[in-house]
């Protein structure tokens, strides 16, 4: 049950009334939210949380936004589905953040998806033709900021064209073995028949005398020229016997022109893939050349010879947030009297941006840092940056879990720019599962109780306190310290043990001359925000799966130990497919199966129906063509948002009549899709693949799902456990050992569903009998349960040396918290504190059973810092908790004793408590 939020508002704030709210999977729900508040939307994954919050609230307040724009304009604009709500009132303008629309341009950066770069840009084309004395070459007057936009023709370079460098194919990567044969193991790109130049080396060394069975680097220098490089005009002729696709027939051809080099040929297959999965098979062969021109800025002749301040715009890109906010701040000091009219106002804008992306823990990027490098933390952080920056009052931000990927020690400065904005006026709607941040929060919206169709309701609406002693709130009982935990026994990192090893790694600013992993162990990553654990990560994964290939990468020298394995597996943030025709049952590749047992059905086999058949994504199938196999169709509504019906022909089944003739243990395919997880369980046994694969998505908590409910209607935490199924049913298929690395696996869960609470647990112990697993784990609960734990350096940022390293091996030199947790746990870095700091928590929480006492003392909200003190002044007279807690201190006199002990200890605040 909820409270009413009208007891808990300020006067001309008021709150914000939902009625009959039933997107997605929220079951008519009801409630009030009040306004100029920081209010928390919980719940376990799946619940509805941001069904409510993004999907409903956000989306209506974009919706009547734009209804204020003329027809015409609003035709050209992309918007929102309309949620299915019956009422909203109170709703004001809306600015979201959320997960699901991260942009991985190859051409976005830091300063792109900030917005610093529009100011900059303003700076340099603005101040020199206003100063005097500026280190300005040429004539500043006809500059605009065009020049400083390396994607327009004024800007961008005029060999690159913006680009700053291009792919070309390198020798080392052709030829990774020279002291093998060249078609026995030296070149990778020989190894596979990989276009028709492998056919006219054989002839070429028959023309002359050179005996392929002979190590490359003993081949005589002509003939190694003329593979890589060439024969220019001389002919080779070579007769070129091959079968057809299906091997009934052979052909023969013979050609007689001269040989253009494997370097000319992985250039030229390269520039003509067409996909960007047919461009990744060619990249291996592959290495990014800096643009001669522009020194691999990208910018034209005029960016990189005006300068302000000191600096040109290329090289001002290339620095950290931090050093750019020094420069801001020097630059405004010493501005002449003609810029400050037109300079000030552009400074004062562009530090408060650097200023939120340094308190966001994004001080240590470079302004030019590319955002496919950022982890999926970074890149949430960046954005959001863009939207906190604003001075507007009466504004309702949407924040989805902003909290991602920081480390336990910045998340005070999230939790203070969210209380300055609601100190402006502000209301603060946070989707979040972070215990610290919900405990701080002043209104709590808790969904459940379950995940999908056992969610959708609100559970409970209150001040945090209330949520803590509700009795059936997975949240509250976070928040109490009741939460169960399951131990499990740790396997001690001995010294036989095998070792992946990373030699000569160089990526952004993680440095070190050798890192290692243990194999067949637990490994976690930790540190500050910023530390290179995401860089460090991909590094491995990319170096890993170059080993596999036979061939290298930049960012790593070489790598050893990895002879045993067979293949990797990468579970990172990325969004799943966003179209209604991608679902779970797509996506594990089970439905894949399911296609193949309708196709052996004696009725598909009477009509010679084939599995592809059966998809409802090939044309000319089974699928209905009417709805081309969606089961809705999509209505333009011109100037109106677009709305989806369901398809009158198949009445949303998605197949036509002759597919739905076709049983298979008395189901058609399309009641196949309305199953849940669950249910496929217990009905396909076999074959042996599909069961398993619908077992691993059962184990992670999936079992609710339908196998065909659209992947646009998943929550983040549903996203990720389906990768998460993905990397375990792998691990148990495969025969060889692999490695899986996991960067962040729990953004989006729960703490309910997290490995600390069993969530993960139950499959990590299958994982570890086939992989190595390297994970990227921020929270501190999740540290505890691992074999090793290696982490980058304490400092953050770029120059700062950060080498990562083990105990055994890093001697001097190696970094100051590398080992098992408990012995991390005594060290004076981030982590180890993280670390003591839960586990005194815990101790204290389970101080009856432990026979343990701990006296330790937990800051309140109060004590955050100076805007949270001053806000708590304006709601009751004083510095201490809000008095609406007061004033319901008779209500919630009767809570267990345990509960409200229990919550008090853990986060210092309780109705009756004393501050």
């Amino acid at each position: 049950m909820s409270e009413p939020a009208e007891d808990f508002v300020d006067a001309g704030y008021g709150t914000i009334d939902v009625v009959g709210a039933r997107t997605n999977n929220l079951r008519n729900v009801s409630l009030s939210i009040p306004k100029g508040r920081l209010v928390a939307f919980t719940g376990v994954s799946g619940s509805g949380k941001t069904s409510l919050a993004v999907d409903t609230l956000h989306s209506e307040a974009q919706l009547r936004y734009l209804e204020g724009l003329s027809p015409f304009v609003r035709q050209y604009i992309t918007q929102r589905n309309r949620p299915k709500v019956d009422r909203l009132r109170g709703l004001g303008a809306t600015l979201a953040v959320d997960q699901r629309r991260t942009n991985r341009n190859p051409r976005s950066t830091v300063a792109t998806i900030s917005g610093i770069d529009g100011y900059l840009g303003l700076l340099f084309s603005r101040l020199p033709a206003l100063g005097v004395g500026l280190e300005v070459r040429g004539t500043a007057a006809h500059l605009n900021s065009a020049h400083f936009d390396r994607k327009t023709p004024e800007g961008g370079c005029c060999d690159c064209h913006g680009a700053g460098g291009s792919w070309q194919p390198h020798e080392k990567l052709i030829i990774t073995h020279p002291e093998l044969p060249l078609f026995e193991g030296a070149s990778p790109w020989f190894a596979k028949w990989r276009s028709g130049e492998h056919a006219f080396v054989p002839a070429l060394a028959r023309k002359r005398g050179v005996d392929l069975a002979l190590p490359w680097k003993a081949l005589p220098e002509e003939f190694r020229h003329c593979v890589l490089h060439g024969t220019g005009d001389e002919p080779v002729e070579a007769t070129i016997d091959m079968p057809n696709k299906n091997e009934t027939a052979r052909m023969t051809y013979t050609s007689n022109q001269p040989l253009r080099g494997a370097l000319a040929e992985v250039r030229r297959v390269f520039t003509n893939a067409r996909t960007p999965a047919a461009k990744e098979r060619y990249l291996p062969y592959l290495r990014e050349q800096l643009c001669p021109t522009c020194e691999g800025s990208g910018f034209g002749e005029t960016a990189r010879r005006v300068k302000l301040g000191g600096r040109t715009y290329p090289g001002l890109l290339e620095e950290g947030v931090r050093e750019v906010l020094t420069w801001a701040e020097h630059l405004r000091n010493g501005l002449a009297a003609g810029q400050r009219d037109v300079g000030e106002p552009l400074l004062q804008d562009l530090g408060r941006r650097l200023g939120v992306l340094d308190r966001l823990g994004l001080g240590h990027l470079a302004l030019s840092r590319n955002a496919a490098t950022l982890s999926g933390g970074e890149l949430q952080r960046a954005r959001l940056a863009a939207q906190l920056s604003t001075e507007l009052s009466g504004i309702v931000f949407v924040l989805d879990e902003p909290g991602t990927g920081l480390h336990p020690a910045d998340k005070t400065h999230l939790l203070e720019i969210a209380l300055e904005l609601t100190d402006a006026g502000n209301t603060v709607l946070l989707v979040e599962h972070d215990p610290e941040l919900i405990a701080r929060a002043d209104w709590v919206v808790d969904m459940g109780p379950g995940a999908g169709r056992l969610g959708g309701d609100v559970l409970v609406a209150g001040p945090p306190a209330r949520v803590a002693a509700h009795p059936a709130s997975l949240t509250g009982r976070c928040l109490a310290g009741g939460a169960p935990r399951r131990p499990r026994e740790r396997r001690p990192v001995e010294d036989g043990i095998r070792w992946v090893e990373l030699h000569d790694v160089e990526t952004h600013h993680v440095t070190a001359e050798r890192v290692r992993f243990p194999a067949g162990r637990l490994t976690c990553l930790t540190g500050v925000s910023g530390s290179g654990k995401s860089s460090l990560l991909a590094a491995l994964g990319t170096a890993a799966q170059a080993a596999l290939r036979g061939s290298a990468t930049d960012a790593v020298g070489r790598v050893t130990g990895f002879e045993d394995f067979g293949w990797v597996a990468l579970v990172d943030q990325e969004p799943l497919g966003r179209t209604p025709r991608s679902n779970p049952a797509t996506y594990s590749k089970a439905f894949d199966i399911i296609r193949r047992l309708y196709a052996r059905t004696d009725n598909a086999r009477a009509h010679g129906y084939s599995a592809s058949w059966f998809s409802f994504n090939t044309d000319g199938g089974g699928r209905c063509e009417s709805c081309t196999g969606h089961g809705r169709v999509l209505i333009d509504m011109h100037f109106l948002p677009d709305v989806w019906v369901t398809c009158d022909a198949c009445e949303g089944r998605r197949y036509g009549p002759e597919a739905m003739s076709i049983e298979y243990r008395g189901l058609t395919i399309d009641r196949v899709l309305e199953l849940t997880v669950a249910e496929a369980v217990e009905r396909f046994s076999a074959p042996q693949r599909l069961a398993e694969t619908l077992r691993s998505l059962e184990r992670v908590g999936l079992g609710y799902l339908r196998l065909g409910q659209s992947a646009t209607e998943l929550s983040g935490g549903e996203a990720q456990r389906l990768r998460l199924a993905s990397a375990v049913q792998r691990g148990e298929a495969s025969r060889e050992a692999g490695l899986v690395i996991l960067n962040e696996p729990v953004s989006g869960l729960h703490p309910s569903d997290g490995p600390v609470h069993g969530g993960g647990s139950r499959h990590a112990s299958r994982l570890r009998q086939h992989c190595c697993r390297g994970r990227t784990r921020h929270r501190a609960c999740g540290v505890r349960g691992l074999d090793d734990r290696p982490g980058p350096g304490r400092r953050t940022g770029r120059g700062q040396g950060n080498r990562p390293g083990h105990p055994a091996d890093r001697g001097e030199d190696g970094p100051p918290d590398s080992g098992v947790p408990p012995s991390v746990r005594g060290r004076p870095a981030p982590a180890g504190s993280a670390l003591r700091a839960r586990r005194t928590r815990r101790r204290r929480t389970h101080a009856r059973t432990t026979d343990v006492t701990v006296t330790t003392t937990c800051p309140t909200r109060s004590r955050v810092g100076a805007s949270a003190k001053k806000r708590r002044t304006r709601l009751d007279g004083s510095a201490g908790l809000p008095s609406e807690l007061d004033e319901r201190s008779q209500d919630l006199t009767g809570e267990p004793a345990s509960t409200r002990s229990a919550f008090s200890r853990r986060w210092g605040c309780w109705p009756n408590a004393t501050t």
